[in-house]
């Protein structure tokens, strides 16, 4: 596939994302339950849902979940890691446009790490077709902090030099103000969460290679690019550790 199709980007990707990439704040949830009031037994479809993380995190809490990824080998990956372990799973062959859910089956759709990747305009047609009415969309993804620490002002730079199109992909998130317009009147409330993953080297090696935009094996900036990351992991590890920091950013809302 082209390497700009968010589909199939991160098929090479699975094992490191399934092992590296960070989890979500429990706080968000609680929030999800205590604050907008969303009980726990509402069926969820996770949309974009990967490797599963985020499934896992609405699984936890009690919630059924449909979870939707076009993606056959994270997938696959998601139903190895839960189906085993929640029997309120089901997987689903999917896109955020076209979920293949029907209508008014569900009572929140979520999307994380993946929305910025959807047709924002498609995908509000296509998931207010799914929702119960009066049923409400969540939308969530972890922020890293760009200059928390003197690492993550170095790993920034890092993405810079060497990411293949670090900087648009970077570009596509969207801010706090397209986020409330996006929800428009139905925007119900919003929310931020510290996140913060402790890695050793090898971690931190495996969290760059599971982002889309890091050269892969074969490429010409791939072995620099390793280079430079252990020794900015040499420059800044405290016992053998570096801390990455998040902000994990919530947005929830109906989409009447």
């Amino acid at each position: 596939m082209s390497g700009s199709d968010p589909t199939g980007r991160f098929s090479n990707r699975v094992a490191d994302y399934v092992r590296y990439r960070p989890d979500y704040p429990p706080a968000l949830l609680d929030w999800l339950h205590r604050e907008i009031g969303v009980p726990t037994e509402t069926l969820v479809a996770d949309i974009g849902a990967g490797t599963g993380i985020s499934t896992r995190l609405f699984l936890a809490s009690g919630h059924p979940v449909i979870a939707v990824e076009p993606n056959a080998p994270m997938r696959e990956a998601a139903e190895a890691l839960l189906a085993h372990e929640y029997l309120r799973l089901k997987l689903v062959d999917g896109t955020a446009e076209a979920t293949t859910l029907a209508d008014d089956s569900v009572g929140l759709v979520s999307a994380a790490q993946a929305f910025h990747w959807f047709d924002t305009t498609a995908v509000r047609r296509e998931w207010s077709r799914i929702l119960h009415p009066g049923g409400m969309a969540l939308v969530f993804w972890n922020s890293r902090l760009l200059d928390a620490s003197p690492f993550l002002v170095g790993y920034e730079q890092l993405l810079l030099e060497f990411g293949t199109d670090y900087t648009e992909v970077a570009e596509r998130y969207q801010d706090d103000d397209t986020m409330r317009a996006w929800f428009g009147d139905g925007l119900r409330g919003i929310a931020q969460f510290p996140n913060t993953q402790t890695m050793d080297a090898d971690g931190l090696r495996g969290r760059l290679l599971s982002s889309s935009y890091a050269p892969p094996p074969g490429h010409p900036r791939h072995a620099p690019m390793l280079e430079a990351l252990q020794q900015l992991f040499d420059a800044h590890a405290v016992d053998g550790k570096i801390a990455f920091e998040y902000q994990t950013r919530a947005f929830v809302g109906t989409l009447d």
